[in-house]
């Protein structure tokens, strides 16, 4: 494509346009997304493209590759922006402003379906029922404060099922971090107390609450219960160390994201620091991509617009930058959320304080990031050169296999680009071919590759630059097989396997039509290659032990017929385990309650095989 063809195109979709709000997408020839914008005007917005002379070199390339154009129609510009966001989302456009990282944010959730509600760490959708406190911005913060909070709030962590089996208090009572309710050493009343104060805690009474201790406290001391006053001692203690960990500094904002934005260039960092009930919930840095050639306001804009599509959307939104369109967002993300919603950049008093230090944080985290980037990059050109690549490898894509003896054998891809780690590209495969004998390496390497490259042919879905597999020859040949039947010729695959003596730092490269090599053992490439193939083993072993860890909690008794949850329960109170159950005798089955003597023949044959009675 041309630059003239992309202007004709364009032209030829501006011309029969109307000057509606609306959405706008461009694709490639191939049908790729390569921009989606929002427009009050939909005729004059994209009749600014025609004017190619005006424009920058980074659309006028978006231009040249513009094949054809999609246009969705809104009632109102805010509406349109709500589609351009989630558009955004779904295909990430290369010439769109991307927010790389959108996980959802974890919760303290207290449930709400038991007498005595337990303390626990929420992610993913709100169908439990209970109160949730949040959100956290990591998974860290959340972990801190529960820490915290069963220290002054003594709420039990454990699952329901440990509850009812509990018949004398855990090691959490013990280090008192738990008031054993589980065991009654505390009436339901009093732990509804307990409760409460987590939750008026939780929602920014920690002030009221330290009050309410402290005078209990006083009267403990006042009636000689030294060892109560003591333990209500703790329990402040532990307030006051959950306050002092809250705040970023003495303020007054209740509940508000603030969103400081800090450039060095074509790089940026967005830090978002997040605040409920006075207190803040911790910290997060994104690192937004393809942003060359956008003002800062308008990235700020793009990641509003983006992040609050997934996320909780708060009553405050501070941010560092004034916004051309803070008022459109402000409507967008009230039509999505139902509620008001204000945006500001604060210009003097506590606020803008407050946004100069999370400012200061932002340029710190971008320093950091830029840092590793540069070593990075360093290590990538290294890989280029290594193994004889056209470019530097923008996706690296790493194969290793988990089993015991042949026994839940799974298979895992890790993803790596020149940002780091792609953990949302990960990926497990269940070795599902029967023809797979237990324990074969090479054959659950086969499934593994096939199904994966199959799927990449099929769909032309993320293609990787280099694949390494770990593993030496026989793996590699491998990978030729499944590449040659396949027939890709156009993706570099190497295995990596340790030396004779397993030792880090003696590895063994292999390569097609290459002899086997070994790097120096302080070489930065060595050390980057190795901690790609340290992580794919890492998230095997992971994906290995869950599925391990499934099928352990799945009995024999689940298989057979006409024995149901109780009569399992009654049998493995009865014998202790499946195991014992196998071994018992017919007469033996049928003494547990619920089971009949009918009953107790199925169960004897479901292990055994038919008998004659």
């Amino acid at each position: 494509m041309s630059l003239a063809n992309g202007r004709k195109i364009i032209k030829s979709y501006a011309d029969e346009l109307s000057s509606a709000a609306g959405v706008y997408r461009m694709f490639d020839a191939e049908g790729n997304t390569l921009y989606v914008g929002k427009a009050k005007n939909l005729k004059n917005r994209v009749m600014n493209y025609v004017n190619t002379g005006a424009l920058n070199t980074r659309l006028q390339k978006m231009i040249s590759r513009t094949a054809k154009m999609e246009i969705i129609t809104t009632r109102s510009e805010a509406e349109a922006l709500i589609i351009e966001a989630n558009l955004i989302k779904k295909y990430s456009p290369h010439y769109n402003v991307l927010l790389k990282d959108d996980k959802s944010f974890p919760y303290i959730l207290l449930s709400g379906d038991h007498d005595f509600p337990r303390l626990s760490k929420h992610r993913g959708a709100k169908s439990q029922k209970g109160k949730y406190f949040g959100p956290f911005i990591s998974g860290q913060s959340v972990n801190e404060t529960m820490a915290l909070l069963q220290k002054a709030f003594l709420l039990r962590p454990c699952s329901d099922n440990i509850f009812k089996n509990r018949t004398r208090p855990c090691l959490q009572y013990q280090i008192k971090r738990c008031s054993a309710p589980c065991v009654n050493y505390i009436s339901k009343e009093d732990y509804a107390e307990l409760i409460r104060q987590a939750q008026d805690f939780l929602l920014g009474k920690s002030q009221q609450i330290r009050e309410e201790l402290l005078a209990k406290m006083q009267a403990a001391s006042d009636a000689q219960d030294y060892e109560e006053a003591g333990r209500i001692r703790d329990r402040i203690r532990s307030i006051t160390q959950v306050q002092q960990q809250s705040k970023l500094n003495n303020h007054s904002i209740e509940d508000a994201d603030l969103i400081a934005l800090a450039r060095e260039g074509d790089n940026c960092c967005i830090q978002l620091f997040c605040f409920r009930g006075g207190s803040n919930f911790g910290s997060r840095n994104y690192f937004p991509a393809n942003i060359k050639d956008h003002a800062n306001s308008e990235i700020i804009s793009d990641f509003i617009a983006q992040f609050y599509q997934t996320q909780p959307v708060p009553k405050l939104i501070l941010v560092n930058e004034i916004l051309e369109d803070n008022a459109l967002l402000e409507e967008a993300l009230r039509l999505n959320n139902n509620a008001a919603v204000s945006i500001s950049c604060p210009q003097r008093g506590e606020k803008y304080e407050l946004m100069q230090q999370s400012y200061l944080n932002a340029r710190d985290a971008l320093v950091r990031h830029l840092s590793v980037n540069i070593t990075q990059r360093t290590a990538l050109a290294g890989v280029q050169e290594l193994f004889g690549l056209e470019e530097i490898p923008k996706r690296i894509e790493v194969y290793d296999n988990s089993h015991i003896s042949g026994t839940h054998s799974v298979g895992a891809m890790i993803v790596a680009s020149q940002d780091g780690f792609m953990k949302n590209q990960y990926r497990k495969f269940d070795i599902k071919n029967p023809n797979t004998v237990g324990g074969d390496d090479y054959g659950m390497m086969r499934e593994v590759l096939t199904r994966r490259f199959k799927r990449l042919e099929e769909e032309n879905y993320n293609k990787p630059d280099l694949v390494l597999i770990d593993g030496g020859a026989g793996q590699l040949n491998i990978a030729t097989q499944v590449f040659e039947e396949l027939g890709i010729s156009d993706i570099t695959y190497v295995g990596i396997a340790k030396g004779v003596d397993r030792n880090a730092g003696r590895e063994q490269f292999f390569m097609p039509n290459r002899e086997p090599f070994q790097l120096p053992e302080n070489d930065m490439v060595l050390h980057y290659l190795q901690r790609l193939r340290d992580e794919a083993h890492r998230f095997a072993i992971g994906a290995h032990r869950n599925k391990r860890s499934k099928n352990m909690q799945v009995s024999e008794l689940d298989q057979i017929i006409g024995v149901g949850a109780g009569r399992k329960k009654a049998l493995l109170n009865h014998f202790g385990s499946a195991r014992a159950v196998a071994a018992a005798s017919i007469d033996d089955i049928s003494q547990v309650a619920g089971i009949s003597k009918p009953t107790a023949k199925i169960i004897y044959e479901h292990f055994h095989g038919n008998i004659t009675i």
